[in-house]
């Protein structure tokens, strides 16, 4: 029920770390947000790439010491300091 949203995800499976990026669709159909491109942004910081749709987008890479770059990233995207 958030609406609207955007919603960044760093974790790992196993031992890769992966990227989620959810867009509230009110967002991502008027153009405010994109995952799609917000996720290949991110992805670099974990040595990794990715992609989807401009609601939701994954990314998967090779460096787990880059999620906490990732998530300072996304804080950096969405205006939240750093």
């Amino acid at each position: 029920q958030l609406q609207p949203a955007v919603i960044v995800l760093a974790h790992t499976s196993g031992d890769k770390p992966m990227v989620s990026v959810h867009v509230s669709k009110s967002l991502a159909d008027a153009g405010t947000w994109n995952a799609g491109q917000m996720v290949r942004t991110l992805a670099a910081a974990i040595q990794g790439g990715g992609g989807g749709q401009p609601f939701y987008a994954t990314a998967g890479g090779k460096d787990v010491s880059g999620i906490p770059e990732v998530l300072r990233q996304a804080g950096a995207m969405l205006g939240l300091g750093q």
